[in-house]
């Protein structure tokens, strides 16, 4: 829940940068960039980026506690980029 708290304050943060920045017409610019590199992180951690062979030889030299780890990476960084996206769209649709 923290992380998704973390994930609406940047989004409102970059709202108000994007509207001091270009006005309302660009308002999803920052938080649309925010969310698509927090969700380009999730992909990248969670293994999901590479082919069969890299991700079996992944899965099977990672310990239980190496994969728990980079599950909760996983899970915490797309759970701050969600809400980014989320705010972009519905900005973008409704603006334009």
């Amino acid at each position: 829940m923290r992380c998704f708290l973390i994930g609406i304050i940047l989004s409102v943060i970059g709202v108000l940068i994007s509207l001091i920045m270009w006005g309302i017409d660009k308002a999803y610019v920052i938080t649309g960039g925010i969310g698509i590199l927090f969700i380009g992180i999730s992909m990248i951690f969670s293994g999901s980026m590479v082919n069969g062979n890299r991700m079996r030889a992944n899965f099977a030299t990672e310990s239980a506690e190496d994969r728990r780890n980079r599950n909760s990476v996983t899970l915490h960084t797309a759970l701050i980029g969600i809400p980014n996206i989320v705010i972009a769209l519905l900005i973008y649709f409704f603006l334009n």
